[in-house]
């Protein structure tokens, strides 16, 4: 599947690490490293703008790595980016570790997954068929 891409970062486009992988490593293109308190977030870029095919849409999700080190993470995991938006790729991450983190230019700190997806059509019903599970939901099949 070919995706439009327009590259200002000073870095090679995101690319597939193993020939099995679904997602692309994105890198923070930023002039200056950016220091991330516990608990704090923020934007970071990544000069790509995108033109995603109708039909799917670009998730961002955590590296795991950074989550499992470091406490790094995506904010709103995974994020989507829809195919018609143009504006530049931008991550939200978030500290949740009790140490600070430092962001340097260049570090993979997320990865990019294209996904297909279909819409929705509501249908109003009164009522939904049954099934063994129910409203059973947050934890009833155990643990």
């Amino acid at each position: 599947m070919k995706v439009k891409v327009i590259n200002k970062s000073r870095f090679d486009l995101p690319q597939y690490e193993t020939v099995l992988s679904a997602g692309m490593d994105v890198k923070a293109d930023m002039e200056q490293s950016v220091v991330l308190k516990p608990l704090e977030r923020a934007m970071i870029p990544t000069g790509l703008y995108v033109e995603i095919p109708e039909g799917y849409e670009i998730q961002v999700r955590p590296r795991s790595g950074l989550a499992a080190k470091h406490g790094l993470t995506v904010l709103n995991a995974p994020g989507t980016i829809d195919a018609d938006y143009r504006g530049e790729i931008k991550v939200i991450l978030v500290n949740l570790s009790a140490d600070e983190f430092e962001i340097k230019p260049g570090e993979r700190i997320a990865q990019l997954v294209l996904a297909a997806h279909a819409k929705a059509e509501w249908e109003p019903v009164d009522e939904l068929g049954e099934t063994a599970r129910g409203a059973g939901g947050f934890g009833s099949t155990g643990r």
